[in-house]
C-alpha cells in the first residue's frame, strides 16, 4: 500500500526505519535488459505515445475507483503508475487484478529474485505494446494463454525480491518496443491520459458488458443442441441443451457481464424422480455444464447471474 501525497514520505519512512532497507525501485523485468536514459524531451516522449494502440482499460473490475501514483517509491521511472484504494497498507491485499485489454500471455512467473516485480504477469497485445503487472500475490494465467479485456489474471500483493518490504499495491505499466525504459508509455485509460502524477481513476473495464468466449454449446461439449434458454436480466443467460445420441441434458449458465471477472453465478439440472444436481459459485465466465440422463423423463432446470434467478416448472418431457 502506497499512500498519495506527503504521506507516501512518511510511510515510505517508516518502513525504511523500521526494517533498515532503502526503499525499493522496481529494475527492468528482465536481467539482461540494459537500462537507457528516459525520454529528455516533451517531444520524444509524446512521439512514442502516437502509436495505434490498444483501447486500454483501468486493469480492476467495472466500478472500482483506484489512486494511482507515478512519484512513489516503487513507481521509480516516468509512466510507471502504482495503484492503491485501501486506507491502510494491507487493504488492498487479494484484491482483483484484471487484464488492461485483450492478448497473450508472454510472461506469468515469479521473478522476485531476479528483478524484483515478484509475482508478474506481462501481457503482449500486438503491435510492439504490453502491460505489465508486477507485485501480484497470486497469478491466475500462464504463459502462452490468451486473455481477454477484463479477465482475471492475479490479485494484489507485495510479493518482491527476497529482503525487500513493501506493501501491497499494484505496479503497472504500458510498454511499446523493447528499449527500456524509453519504451514506457504515458497509461491511457479508457481514451482518457492518466493524469499524472497522481489520479483517482474509475474502472470502466467490461462495464459493458463485453464479449464472452464461451457458449452453451462449447460449455456442454460436442452433440448438445439448445432446446430452451431464460434471460438472466442483464447479467446472463442460462440454457437447456439436449445430446440426441445420448439421452442427456446439459445445463449452462453464460455471463453477460463482469466477463472475465469471478462473480455469483449458478446453473441446476433437476431430471424427475432423482436429486438435484448445481454447479454455483464466483466464476469468470459461466456456471456449469451440469449434465444427467433425461430420455423419456420431465426435468426442472434454472440458474442464476448476479441479482436475477430462473427456475423452471417441470418440462421438456421427451
Amino acid at each position: 500500500m502506497k499512500l498519495n501525497g506527503a504521506l507516501i514520505t512518511g510511510f515510505a519512512l517508516l518502513v525504511t526505519l523500521g526494517t533498515g532497507t532503502a526503499a525499493f525501485a522496481d529494475p527492468a523485468p528482465s536481467p539482461t535488459a540494459s537500462p537507457v536514459p528516459a525520454p529528455t524531451s516533451t517531444a520524444t516522449a509524446e512521439t512514442a505515445t502516437t502509436f495505434a494502440a490498444p483501447n486500454f482499460q483501468l486493469p480492476f473490475p467495472c466500478g472500482q475507483s483506484w489512486t494511482g501514483n507515478s512519484s512513489g517509491s516503487s513507481a521509480h521511472q516516468s509512466y510507471e503508475i502504482d495503484f492503491n484504494r485501501g486506507s491502510t497498507a494491507d487493504a488492498d491485499l487479494g484484491d482483483t487484478v484484471v487484464a488492461a485489454a485483450s492478448g497473450t500471455v508472454a510472461i506469468s512467473a515469479h521473478q522476485g529474485s531476479t528483478n524484483g516485480f515478484g509475482n508478474l504477469v506481462k501481457i503482449d497485445h500486438g503491435d510492439g505494446y504490453a502491460t505489465y503487472y508486477a507485485h501480484l500475490n497470486s497469478r491466475a494465467v500462464s504463459a502462452g494463454q490468451t486473455v481477454s479485456q477484463g479477465q482475471t489474471i492475479g490479485t494484489v500483493g507485495n510479493t518482491s525480491k527476497p529482503g525487500n518490504n513493501i506493501t501491497p499495491h499494484l505496479h503497472f505499466e504500458v510498454r511499446k518496443g523493447s528499449s527500456y525504459p524509453a519504451n514506457i508509455q504515458k497509461a491511457v485509460f479508457d481514451g482518457v491520459t492518466f493524469g499524472y502524477p497522481v489520479q483517482t481513476v474509475t474502472s470502466r473495464n467490461t462495464c459493458g458488458g463485453g464479449t464472452n468466449p464461451h457458449t452453451a454449446e462449447s460449455v456442454c461439449g460436442s452433440g448438445y443442441k439448445v432446446i430452451d434458454s431464460q434471460a438472466l436480466g442483464a447479467d446472463g443467460t442460462v440454457y437447456l441443451l439436449y445430446n440426441s445420441s445420448t439421452g442427456k441434458n446439459c445445463v449452462a449458465t453464460i455471463k453477460l457481464r463482469s466477463i472475465g471477472t469471478a462473480s455469483a453465478v449458478s446453473a441446476y439440472l433437476e431430471v424427475a424422480g432423482a436429486a438435484r444436481q448445481t454447479d454455483s459459485g464466483n466464476f469468470a465466465y459461466y456456471a456449469g455444464p451440469v449434465t444427467a440422463s433425461a430420455a423419456g423423463k420431465c426435468v426442472k432446470w434454472g440458474g442464476s447471474a448476479g441479482s436475477t434467478t430462473y427456475n423452471s416448472p417441470s418440462e421438456h418431457c421427451g
